[in-house]
This record gives structure tokens, sequence and C-alpha cells, in this order.
């Protein structure tokens, strides 16, 4: 039998790319070349399946040029790149990672706090520019982690990982915002409690968002939300660009309305808003947040497990929109 054809739009492990040759005919981009929109729509033709990151948009302009394809096998969890109802549509099935790099990502918020307020960044550019000649009482007084009020919105299971983190490591009183509310259970687990968005923006020594993108989500912290924040407060966001507003967020650093945040995501990525990288009261990393070697592979390897179990077995492990395979089974 023929092998399906399938395309990797960016540059993934060797080990990846074999394991997937194994079942099918394999394009695969490890020159990492970054495709504009038309030649990706050029390399999909004939291809059942595409292997992607939050790199390549999948949208109706695209499907509709790609009737041969079948599945789209994210290697990540976040997935506003994928138009579902489109895809849905189109009878193209769409996978996620989630549950493998949880705790991975909930490290790095964590880390990513610390080092908003504890003004890390600052001071190593101080360090390293020569100029630091002496001590003093006041050089770098951050902000106190331990036992301070952490503010969560979006409790999925990376908030809920950065909520023990805080509460059973730091000894920090833990408030969530949440389209849901946890169950008492989920709640006792992480020490956390359950208040308004405007109450947790008041309240919060340190802010994280993590919560996934929609339409709905786009701004959620901007001018007005910031001004509710106490500015002594750190806001840190290791959620998706576009749910805060860069440009009101740099606004607000410069006007010390806040007195910190760390971004690991942003608006237009890898793109970052000029006035973000002139104020000095941010950490800045570049979408790094699950990045270690055994998280991504494992995120690899689920993007593959989907791509296999779809074309061998007729089913998802993490499917999106699995209406589609059920319209498949049908038919």
């Amino acid at each position: 039998m023929t092998k399906p054809s399938v395309l990797i739009a960016r540059a993934v492990f060797p080990e990846v790319v074999d394991r997937l040759a194994a079942h099918f005919d394999v394009e695969a981009n490890q020159a990492d070349d970054i495709w504009a929109q038309h030649e990706f729509i050029n390399r999909l033709q004939g291809k059942a399946g595409v292997f992607v990151t939050t790199s390549e948009r999948v949208d109706e302009a695209l499907l509709a040029q790609c009737p041969d394809l079948k599945i789209c096998a994210s290697m990540a969890v976040g997935y506003n790149n994928l138009d579902l109802d489109a895809m849905t549509r189109h009878g193209v099935l769409g996978t996620n990672a989630p549950d493998v790099l949880t705790e991975t990502t909930a490290d790095f918020g964590f880390a990513l706090l610390m080092a908003t307020a504890r003004r890390v960044t600052e001071s190593e550019h101080y360090l390293r520019a020569g100029r630091w000649t002496k001590w003093s009482y006041d050089l770098f007084a951050g902000a106190e982690i331990h036992g301070s009020t952490l503010g969560i919105i979006g409790m999925g299971r990376i908030g809920q990982g950065i909520a023990k983190r805080g509460a059973h490591g730091f000894g920090m009183n833990v408030i969530y915002h949440n389209r849901s509310r946890l169950s008492p259970e989920l709640e006792a687990e992480c020490k956390a409690c359950y208040v308004s968005k405007e109450d947790l923006l008041g309240q919060a020594d340190h802010v994280v968002l993590v919560l996934p993108y929609s339409p709905a989500a786009h701004h959620t912290i901007g001018t007005a939300e910031l001004a509710l924040m106490k500015p002594t407060a750190t806001l840190v966001n290791v959620a998706r660009g576009g749910i805060v507003d860069d440009k009101a967020l740099a606004d607000a650093l410069r006007d010390k309305v806040i007195a910190a945040a760390g971004l690991d995501v942003y608006e237009g990525e890898p793109q970052v808003h000029s006035d973000l990288l002139t104020v000095p009261n941010v950490v800045l990393t570049p979408h790094i947040a699950s990045a270690t070697v055994p998280t991504r592979l494992a995120m690899a390897n689920l993007a593959v497990d989907n791509l296999i179990a779809f074309f061998t077995e007729d089913r998802a492990v993490t499917p999106l929109n699995p209406t589609v395979l059920a319209a498949a089974r049908k038919d």
C-alpha cells in the first residue's frame, strides 16, 4: 500500500522525523525555513497530514486549496493558529499536545515570576555594564514572594501547577479567576480561593496569566486592568500573545503603574513591541516556557502519536474537533 504523505512544517528532533518516516511518506523542513502562507499551501498539495507548531496558520483559505488534507497535528497545547470551525467544515481533524508540558511550563512560570519580582534582568544588565561599584541597602530591592498574594488568571492544569508551587513551596496566599470555578477538592489541593477578576487585580502582589487565547480573551489585560493593580505588583504572562495589550503594558511599566512584568509571549511574535525593549523593569524571554529537551520531545511525539493513530486506527489521542472522526466513521 502507498504510504500517506505527511508534511513536517518546522524542524524537529531527527528521531521524530525517523519515527514518522516509518509510517508515512515524509517531507520534512529540517532547514527550518519560515514559509510564507502561499508556499505553505504549495507544500501541502497532495499531503494527507501535516505536523505543525504555533507558527503555521491553518484557516479557511488554506483548507480550500488543500483538498487532500485530513489531519493537522500540532506539537503545541495552544491552538489559536488553527481555525477549528473551518477545519470541521472541511473534514480535517485537529490535534494538540496537552498535559505533557504542564509541569515544565509551571516551573518556568514560577521562575519568570521570581526573576520579575527580584529584578534579576535589571540587576544583571547593571552588573554587566560595569555600574556595580558598591553595595547599598536598597540596591535592586524587589518584591517579596514568600507569604505574598499570588493571583492566577486561568486555572487549568498549568495554573494549578503554579498555584501549588506558590502555596506549598512559598507559603503564598493564592487567589484565582477562571471561566468556571474549580471543584472544592481542587481548590483545597491548590490552596486557592476563587475571586472576581477585578478583586484579583486589586489584591494580588503577583498576577500570572495562564489562560488560553480566544477572541474573548483578547487584551484581557489592558490599560484599565493595569490601573486596578497595586503599584508594587508584578504581571507575568506565560499564556499567549494578545492576552496582554503590550503597548499598554509598556506604558504602565514606564509610568510605574505597576512595578515590573515578565513576558514569555507577545502580540505578533516573534516580533516584540519596540516599547517593551526600552523599559528596564521587564523580563523578556522568547516563548520558551516548555523548553526542556524531554518536554519538547514528548510534545513532538504526541503529535506523531496522533498522526499514526489517525491513519492506522481511525482515531486520535488528543482530538480538538472529534466530530470529524465521528463523521468519517459514519461515511
